[in-house]
């Protein structure tokens, strides 16, 4: 089918609204998505009609709820490639998701001193932190690729940096800062030789192209509900079933047990290993309509949408007189997320401007302070796109720029 986007827009209600008097340009999707009214009328609808607990009862709502939960992830699980519905884990975000692996794989690793994590210097503080908090516990040591000027990933050291001493690399599919995608496959390659486990922070990919896991040959990816369309507090970490099987719990409780007694406690496999006490079960089923809706569109027509849209941003805000764009200068290899900085205004006062005029952009370190200091600059205005994002809404970021440039000289 071709891509409408005035067609999508129509299934949005908060793009009827005006902010500050003006009509509504929302560009903070790598922040948080807006929801169609498919997955909102879904989660109204379970709330109203089925709401149950799962895996507990076997009355008729309960029921209903459990096949609605395990429905979502087997449609999950088919959007991203996973092998089967039991490599699929429920978790309340990307952050939980990758806590999970530090904890749980850190312990099947039994990492030690002289162990090495590898991650990269243009990650979300979400992971960076955990890895860090591994390394304190264990004695392992955190090393990282760099970024080069343009702002891709600097693979020069790979071998120096995945070697035999490297246990896991953890790095971001697709920046949320500079939106560069990273292409993982001599990554993925390299840690191979030499023994270690991969993980793609895939928070900023999976909701804007399509994903297989078994493509990209990784161990364990995370992404998170709330950037492609579904709920807050919802999450999925997938990772390979053999692996998962091996982990120890990270959360311990209900549902997550095989046995119980007052001496010792056997675990259930997974997922149910991994996802102890009430899950999320509206939001899971949200995030399951999700789902549907963007493979109903297609993932490919949505990624080609964002391209245009982002070669089209590049093109105005590269006109504007004073604004410097982070990251890669084409829409090669990179998505639709457009950090960049106005000479002599700071990213807040930009931020305000164009709020004033309806204009809703991102600004700060975007939870990746490291990036911006590997580009000597305290904060970034940020603009991200998504389906729904149209050149009318381009144009008024770009006039909202000549504003900011009147405004402070």
């Amino acid at each position: 089918m071709t891509f409408d986007v005035a067609r999508v827009r129509k299934d949005f209600p908060i793009f009827e609204r005006e902010v500050n008097g003006h009509p509504l340009v929302y560009l903070d999707s790598a922040n948080t998505s807006q929801k169609p009214v498919q997955v909102l009328d879904v989660m109204r609808a379970h709330q109203e009609r089925h709401n149950g607990n799962v895996s507990r009862s076997v009355h008729t709502l309960g029921t209903e709820s459990t096949e609605m939960y395990e429905g979502a992830r087997a449609r999950i699980a088919s959007f991203i490639g996973a092998g089967s519905p039991d490599e699929v884990i429920f978790t309340k975000n990307s952050t939980e998701a990758i806590n999970l692996v530090a904890h749980s794989a850190g312990q099947f690793l039994a990492l030690k001193e002289g162990d090495e994590i590898v991650i990269s210097e243009m990650e979300h503080h979400s992971n960076l932190v955990p890895w860090q908090l591994l390394c304190e516990r264990t004695g392992a040591t955190l090393r990282w690729f760099g970024i080069t000027d343009e702002g891709r990933l600097d693979e020069s050291q790979l071998d120096e940096l995945v070697n035999e001493r490297t246990k896991l690399v953890s790095v971001a599919h697709m920046s949320n800062v500079l939106g560069t995608i990273n292409d993982p496959a001599r990554l993925v390659q390299r840690a191979r030789e030499v023994g270690a486990l991969v993980m793609l922070d895939a928070s900023q990919s999976v909701p804007h192209f399509a994903v297989d896991v078994w493509a990209l040959g990784v161990d364990f990816i995370a992404f998170t509900g709330h950037k492609m369309l579904g709920p807050t507090g919802i999450g999925v970490l997938w990772g390979r079933f053999g692996l998962l099987s091996e982990m120890p719990p990270f959360l311990a409780g209900g549902s997550m047990i095989e046995t119980v007694t007052m001496a010792r406690t056997t675990y259930a496999p997974p997922p149910a290993r991994f996802e102890a006490g009430t899950p999320p079960i509206t939001e899971a089923i949200g995030l399951g309509a999700a789902v549907d809706y963007l493979t109903g569109i297609g993932m490919d027509e949505i990624h080609r949408h964002e391209q245009e849209i982002t070669a089209y941003a590049l093109d105005q805000l590269t006109a504007v007189p004073g604004v410097r764009i982070y990251g890669p200068a084409s829409p090669h290899g990179r998505g639709g997320t457009v950090s960049f900085g106005v000479d002599g205004v700071h990213p807040h006062d930009v931020g305000q401007v164009l709020d004033a005029l309806g204009v809703e952009v991102r600004v700060g370190h975007h939870c990746a302070r490291p990036v911006c200091v590997r580009f000597a600059v305290p904060a970034m205005t940020r603009a991200s796109f998504y389906l729904y994002t149209t050149t009318d809404e381009i144009d008024a970021l770009a006039r909202g720029l000549d504003q900011v440039r009147k405004v402070f000289g």
